[in-house]
């Protein structure tokens, strides 16, 4: 192990892969330190003997203008552009078009009013109308974009990535995380299932305590989550509270998958989807057979991802109860468990992605700042317009590794 590599990265998610990738075009020495024993991050593609899973990220959001996008191509690896079928419901099972109408009206009044009308209060429930009937509909869509419920939630965050989404979102066959895992640069030094203990400031270095042993570069990048961050599970030196405080402002919300195998009949259509039960803010959503693999990925948010983290036992009956009352009970007989996340209770992750609280959207800039020329912070929750998303984080990277760059002198 380069016990002074020139720059050291903590965390080899797509913010890690984006600095990295940056670092090794200057020339210099880099250590790469990741605490899980792979590359990606909370982008993770489960390949199984059924098909390849994405645990995590799974969507090129923004396609056209995600650099993701780019790399995959270049890779020789083919986007799928399709239009995605989170909008429609499965031959109308369990949620008439009526209904849908309404629910997506009452979502467009709140989604309007955040942008245009903000409450005093940037708490995203204040922007809902009293008494509004699709209240549990717009909890549980907060959960999934969000990852909490729109108490805790600031308008002015939620408006800032909205206003720069673009209707494209994209996939790739083989899966997302495989995508971020394979662009790590080949001549980094890696250590995957290291975690970084702590960060020390060491005369003009930075002492990085391993349980390799220490190592001390000359500059650092931090790219960990804020839960990470903001509950010290890497310690660090009292000048980087304000970091530390920063980041318990931008907590990951709760985000799950649990897939199903399809192992019989002909009930589900391929590339269809359906949401569980819209009057339920924890209920789940249901994309079915995506690339007409053999499986249902069920996606979780908020309320119902917290109750996957509090009792996994219960979570795949649950998402089957909810398919049986679509489908009828008949289906029960053609599922079985296949895979599922466990984000929160990932103690080098401990969540989903991040979302401001309300009145700390500007806890984004304040996070990454880079301190004393020395340590540098990337992560989505950095970004001032596309956290949340994978895309985010790399671009993140690529902005970390450039103040390392100036600030030593490369």
């Amino acid at each position: 192990m380069n016990s002074e590599p020139d720059i050291a990265i903590i965390g080899a998610g797509a913010a890690g892969v984006g600095a990295a990738r940056r670092l090794v075009a200057s020339g210099l020495s880099v250590s790469v330190f990741e605490a899980l024993p792979r590359i990606g991050g909370r982008a993770w593609t489960l390949q199984t003997p059924v098909a390849a899973l994405d645990l995590g990220c799974g969507w090129l959001h923004s396609g056209d203008r995600n650099p993701w996008t780019r790399i995959a191509e270049e890779a020789g690896i083919s986007v799928d552009r399709k239009p995605s079928a989170w909008h429609r419901q499965d031959r109308d099972f369990g949620f008439p078009q009526a209904e849908r109408e309404a629910a997506r009206a009452a979502f467009a009044r709140w989604s309007e009013r955040v942008a245009d009308a903000p409450p005093p209060s940037d708490c995203a429930i204040d922007a809902v109308e009293p008494g509004e009937p699709w209240l549990a509909y717009l909890q549980a869509l907060s959960g999934y974009i969000s990852g909490d419920e729109l108490e805790r939630i600031s308008t002015k965050d939620y408006a800032a990535y909205d206003e720069a989404s673009t209707e494209y979102n994209w996939r790739v066959e083989t899966g997302y995380g495989a995508l971020v895992a394979s662009t790590m640069p080949a001549s980094v030094e890696l250590h995957v299932g290291t975690p970084v203990q702590s960060i020390a400031l060491d005369g003009s270095r930075v002492t990085l305590q391993t349980a390799q042993g220490a190592v001390r570069p000359k500059a650092v990048i931090v790219a960990v989550s804020t839960n990470v961050l903001a509950d010290g599970f890497i310690r660090m030196p009292s000048p980087l509270d304000p970091w530390r405080e920063a980041a318990g402002k931008l907590p990951l919300g709760n985000n799950e998958k649990l897939y199903f195998e399809i192992t019989g009949g002909n009930s589900f259509e391929a590339e269809s989807h359906v949401l569980g039960n819209p009057r339920d803010p924890k209920t789940g959503t249901y994309y079915i057979r995506p690339f007409g693999k053999p499986v249902i990925e069920v996606f979780l948010g908020g309320a119902g991802a917290r109750a996957v983290a509090t009792d996994p036992d219960g979570a795949f009956p649950h998402a089957m109860d909810e398919l049986a009352a679509i489908f009828g009970s008949g289906i029960r007989n053609e599922l079985r468990p296949l895979a599922a996340s466990e984000w929160a209770n990932t103690p080098s992750i401990r969540g989903g992605y991040s979302h401001a609280l309300p009145g700390q959207a500007d806890a984004r800039l304040e996070l990454a700042k880079p301190y004393d020329g020395r340590v540098f912070f990337a992560g989505e929750a950095t970004h001032q317009t596309d956290f949340s998303t994978a895309h985010g984080a790399y671009q993140s990277g690529l902005r970390a590794a450039e103040e390392a760059l100036q600030a030593l002198g490369r």
